[in-house]
């Protein structure tokens, strides 16, 4: 997405002299562009997955940038620690890019704020009315009592979500069960950076060579979805397999990734979100990205809302770990 009057891009597929990035999962945080601006908390993780030596500009939430005579400012998505949405005024007219978003509180990252606008940019990865989510403790108590069976079984639970967001969200709302937590070193390295600027997390550890097989029994063990069937998993055995995505609600898509349980878990809107979404911000148009856009826009106008559909690279929530995590 270009900005032709404040000269700059956001999350370009490509490298671009001034990059405004919504948030730092590989389809939206692509390496090689001269500058970089996002939100404080994504900041760090940027580096961390791009590098120390990139050059980047952070900002709070609710703070005014001046580029060009655009306004800018960021404001919660509510994604992932640091998601923000991208608020762009010119010459009286708002746009307002969203991201990848949700717009349930899942009591880790700062919640979606919905920002008034003349024309909004949404995401549309679970576009469709049969995506409606359950609260989200509803599924923590899930995947407790899941772990709690597997723990009284001797062994080993082993749960699949992205390293970043959805893993540390996992964490947060998974302490005190009835063993230890390990987690892979991808896992364990956003852990890192989240403690660092501030996020609480439960005590963690990185599963290493020198970790035998009964260190495993009773204990929780988070891990991305590169790590699923891997030689890495082999020390868990005997394990039960776990995915936790919002694919986990498709017949058949728990079988297709050989998991033995299937938690209806997302860090992007459903159904209901989305439509509240585009109501809460009053906005006389919308423009529909990555996922079913086609769907998406042709629902909005037939409620009436100018809406159009947008190709782009994004991948949702199908692709999001680089290859080697």
């Amino acid at each position: 997405m270009y900005c032709p009057a404040g000269d700059f891009h956001i999350d370009p597929w490509r490298p671009v002299p001034h990059a405004i990035i919504t948030h730092a999962h590989a389809d939206h945080a692509r390496y090689g562009s001269n500058h970089y601006l996002c939100h404080d908390h994504s900041g760090p993780i940027l580096q961390a997955r791009l590098g120390k030596d990139i050059s980047i500009q952070t900002m709070p939430f609710g703070e005014s940038l001046d580029i060009n005579g655009v306004k800018i400012s960021l404001h919660p998505a509510g994604h992932i620690p640091g998601s923000a949405q991208v608020r762009v005024e010119h010459k009286g007219q708002i746009w307002v890019a969203a991201g990848d978003y949700k717009t349930e509180d899942d009591g880790f990252c700062a919640p979606f704020e919905a920002v008034p606008c003349h024309c909004f940019i949404t995401e549309s990865t679970f576009g469709l009315p049969v995506y409606r989510w359950q609260p989200q403790e509803l599924v923590m108590q899930q995947v407790r009592d899941w772990w709690q069976a597997n723990a009284a079984a001797g062994m080993a639970s082993v749960l699949v979500a992205y390293s970043l967001g959805k893993a540390q969200r996992l964490l947060a709302h998974l302490s005190n069960g009835p063993g230890p937590i390990f987690t892979h070193g991808a896992v364990e390295n956003m852990n890192q950076v989240l403690r660092e600027i501030g996020y609480l997390l439960p005590e963690t550890i990185q599963v290493t060579a020198g970790h035998k097989k009964q260190d495993f029994r009773k204990a929780l063990i988070i891990a991305p979805p590169a790590a699923a069937g891997s030689a890495w998993m082999r020390k868990m055995q005997p394990y039960s397999l776990a995915m936790a995505s919002g694919w986990m609600g498709l017949r058949g898509a728990r079988r297709r990734r050989a998991a033995d349980r299937g938690f209806v878990l997302s860090d992007h809107a459903d159904w209901t979100g989305l439509n509240a979404a585009v109501d809460a911000t009053g906005a006389e148009r919308v423009i529909v990205t990555h996922g079913y856009q086609a769907a998406f826009a042709r629902w909005l106008k037939e409620r009436g809302i100018p809406a159009i559909e947008e190709k782009t690279l994004f991948a949702g929530e199908e692709a999001k770990e680089e290859p080697e995590e």
